[in-house]
């Protein structure tokens, strides 16, 4: 299975050509920045419609935590993400908080 392409790896190789393809002379530095620029088309910002309105919440975890997760979801046929805002509410009700809404 192939995937799309990574942006990163995109950017990465943008830069080394640029840099390959700089010129020694400083004088000569925006026209080769400009010509590069042209040749390129701006890379689109990824947009998903169902994160509107959303923010990321992220943590870093061991990687039994991630499995036992994913093997919940699984066996309760959900996403990760539905379990992760299951458990928030019940953690800001438990801390007297208001809870959260589906």
């Amino acid at each position: 299975m192939t995937k799309g392409p990574n942006s990163l790896q995109a950017v990465l190789e943008r830069q080394a050509r640029e840099l390959s393809e700089a010129p020694t002379a400083p004088s000569s530095a925006p026209m080769a920045r400009k010509r590069a620029e042209k040749q390129e088309p701006k890379a689109e910002k990824f947009y998903r419609a169902s994160r509107e309105g959303k923010r990321l919440i992220a943590g870093h975890f061991r990687p039994e935590l991630a499995k036992q997760l994913k093997l919940l979801a699984a066996e309760e046929e959900t996403t990760i993400q539905a379990l992760l805002e299951e458990a928030l509410g019940l953690l800001l009700v438990k801390k007297g908080r208001k809870g959260i809404k589906p």
